[in-house]
């Protein structure tokens, strides 16, 4: 499964309903309304390179009020689960 983060910026009034309309994609994971520089983050899981490229060049632009996009696709997960079992084993 290739995991993807999406930053969004939405014209603010347009949040809620963009937040909603996402959530409701295919292959997005997750939508999470952030502060900072960006409006939303969105988790895209997909089994294949490609569907990121639809998703998000060719869903994404269909919300309404999405204004810009930044797109990190992920190479590896790190968690703090992971590190416990490597410490478990003797890695350092």
């Amino acid at each position: 499964m290739i995991t993807t983060i999406v930053l969004v910026s939405v014209e603010p009034r347009l949040i809620p309903q963009a937040a909603m309309k996402l959530a409701g994609c295919e292959g997005v994971a997750e939508v999470y309304s952030v502060s900072g520089e960006w409006d939303l983050v969105v988790i895209v899981r997909v089994p294949e390179y490609e569907q990121i490229a639809r998703v998000v060049t060719e869903v994404f632009p269909t919300i309404p009020g999405l204004q810009r996009t930044t797109t990190l696709t992920a190479f590896r997960a790190y968690s703090k689960k992971d590190l416990e079992q490597a410490w478990d084993i003797g890695l350092e």
